[in-house]
């Protein structure tokens, strides 16, 4: 065990010691698909559907009812925004020039979801499907804009705010994309107009699945509520089969957030389903920019389920489950220290931050003794550098990302008043991550946190977690395209109480479109993924079309609880292809069909199954932080 957390270490301590390959301050690099011998884009060249897309685009002139349908389902304007990719422009260099000058002005320009472009102003709605798309879709409020702007009129236009404000547009949920630049026809020596142009994502929807006669799915979504950046979810399940003692046969999962000025945050969510409540509200302000100074938060949550604490291992007997009920209250605060620099020329990017924390839990039913109320104090002091590069066909397919580069390091520490023992609480986090277009982007985190009873000097409720994701450059082989993603995780629980055994292997945790057979939990974890995405130059009535294929592999130590390396029990895998759409001219974008099989463990006899999603497996990890805390174990 000790030496897979020194290994973590030695990988992370010389990572954190060259990270100047992401950190050294760099000019945007130059546009290499002109220079000369650049291999053209294939994914943008016209093939062997030319001649079938113009015969389509004159029948869609016609004047016939079949012509007017087929105009209606597509348009064949080109998309100027898909002509190029960007360069990995590193963001906080781009408006060096205007610095310190005065805001005279800040014009915002929204623009509906369906056929309007941010790079081409003259991209209009043309078919009946996008005229009526934007019908039913509210387009975001200016106010809201400006609500998420670092910067007003009047103001001096400090280092990275453009920048910046454009990546926390972008971030936002109702908002596609977003351009944040000078105009540079009205700028003067001290002065300047800023444009703020943003493509909303169509905000609403929904959710039908009809499994059986008395059985599916009702979901009801909303990121952008009357154009305000409010965001409710419902997710309603009935029909389902009775699973043992707390079992129901619905399930409901639901939220509201609102967002307010000074980027604070509001939510209120509660969930229902068998063996589970749970209801909480919390009140939120993060270290949402590298030049936030201040950041917090107030909770309180309510949980009341049955959790599994022993059994017999046997088929007909695997759980026995008792109920757990408590409370928690939750406040927090952090300041960030901006360091000092010796060069006018460059601000110094790296950030001290610290914070404080008191959790408190009250328990109203235990399940065993080990379970006890507590007030819970933390404190964390950590030193980050954040940078955000700007690129497109990474996880995406497209959309402009942010990629974020950086160096974290922080140190936890607390103490815990309880009924039976006070414990002191320590951990530790190291991470860093480097992108350079030709190779690739590297992310490396390591955590170790737990408690120590100073009675005997036992350590308790430990984990040891670890992540690794690599994702290599864009490759060409003729007139295909392809990048490789390897993702490693893991999470070994150490001295866990009885009961806590939540890690599970499905989905996002583990295998892909993996469903177990029956309940699949344990207390330590490991998984490695693979994944292959080909770009290739086919293109059928504005579809292109990108492949995928997946290798998924996971041990969990489900049968053996207090054994901290889930390596002695079998491991769970997963293998599939699917198929990547993208469609230049219709409203939806992009959905992925793939088809899995997995050999042990699935719910489905013959190991198969075929799922649709419509978002990308990995994604990224930021490096800010701030709240104290525990390591999660989930």
């Amino acid at each position: 065990m000790k030496y897979l957390v020194w290994m973590w270490v030695v990988v992370l301590g010389l990572a954190l010691a060259s990270s100047a390959w992401a950190q050294t301050p760099a000019l945007p690099s130059p546009d290499t698909t002109r220079l000369p011998g650049a291999r053209p884009d294939s994914l943008r060249r016209r093939f062997d559907q030319e001649r079938m897309l113009n015969s389509l685009k004159a029948y869609t002139k016609r004047k016939t009812i079949a012509g007017k349908a087929a105009s209606a389902l597509f348009n064949f304007t080109e998309r100027r925004e898909d002509q190029a990719g960007l360069d990995a422009t590193l963001l906080d260099r781009q408006y060096d020039r205007h610095n310190y000058k005065v805001i005279r002005r800040i014009d915002v320009r929204t623009l509906d979801a369906f056929g309007y472009s941010i790079s081409d102003s003259t991209r209009i709605p043309r078919n009946i499907l996008e005229k009526a798309g934007n019908t039913f879709h509210i387009k975001t409020n200016k106010a809201r804009v400006r609500q998420v702007l670092l910067f007003r009129e009047g103001d001096e236009l400090e280092p990275q705010d453009l920048a910046e404000s454009e990546r926390l547009l972008r971030q936002t949920s109702e908002i596609l994309d977003a351009r944040v630049f000078v105009n540079e026809r009205t700028s003067s020596a001290d002065s300047v107009d800023v444009l703020v142009i943003t493509k909303d994502v169509f905000s609403l929807s929904g959710t039908f699945q009809l499994r059986d006669v008395e059985a599916g799915i009702i979901g009801l979504r909303d990121v952008n509520f009357l154009g305000l950046g409010h965001q409710f979810r419902n997710r309603y399940e009935y029909g389902r089969s009775f699973n043992g003692p707390g079992g129901q046969t619905w399930r409901y999962d639901g939220s509201y957030l609102v967002p307010f000025r000074n980027f604070v945050y509001g939510q209120a969510r509660y969930r229902n389903e068998t063996r589970n409540r749970e209801a909480g509200v919390r009140f939120s302000r993060d270290f949402y920019s590298v030049n936030t100074q201040y950041a917090g938060a107030l909770s309180y949550d309510f949980v009341d389920r049955l959790v599994a604490t022993r059994g017999s291992g046997t088929a007909e007997d695997p759980y026995v489950f008792d109920p757990l009920r408590y409370n928690m209250q939750d406040a927090w605060l952090g300041r960030a220290l901006r360091l000092k620099s010796y060069d006018l020329g460059y601000e110094n990017p790296g950030r001290v931050i610290v914070s404080g924390r008191v959790i408190r839990t009250n328990y109203a039913q235990k399940p065993t003794v080990d379970y006890f109320n507590a007030n819970l104090v933390l404190g964390t002091v950590g030193y980050s550098i954040r940078r955000y590069y700007k690129d497109k066909y990474l996880f995406g397919f497209g959309r402009t990302e942010d990629i974020p580069t950086g160096t974290l390091l922080s140190l936890t520490t607390g103490y815990e008043f309880n009924e039976v023992a006070n414990r002191r609480y320590y951990g530790l986090r190291m991470a860093y991550a480097g992108y350079h277009p030709q190779r690739g982007y590297l992310y490396l985190n390591g955590e170790f946190g737990s408690y120590l009873r100073g009675r005997d000097n036992d350590w308790q409720q430990g984990l040891v977690s670890g992540e690794l994701l690599y994702f290599t450059r864009l490759y060409h082989t003729g007139n295909y395209q392809w990048r490789h993603f390897f993702w490693q995780r893991s999470s070994l629980g150490l001295n866990r109480r009885p009961g806590e055994q939540p890690l599970s292997i499905d989905g996002e945790n583990g295998l892909r479109g993996f469903q177990p057979q029956g309940l699949l939990l344990g207390t330590s974890r490991v998984t490695l993924n693979y994944e292959a995405t080909l770009f290739t130059p086919v293109s059928f009535l504005g579809f292109r079309m990108a492949g995928v294929a997946f290798a998924d592999v996971a041990w969990l130590n489900a049968r053996t609880p207090r054994q901290v390396l889930p390596f002695q029990e079998a491991p769970y895998t997963g293998f599939g292809l699917g198929l990547r759409f993208r469609n230049e001219y219709a409203a939806l974008r992009t959905f992925q069909i793939t088809f899995g099989f997995y050999p042990r463990g699935m719910s489905a006899p013959n190991g198969i199954r075929v799922f649709e999603n419509s978002r990308p497996y990995y994604d990224f990890s930021d490096f800010s932080f701030g709240q104290p805390g525990v390591v999660r174990y989930q």
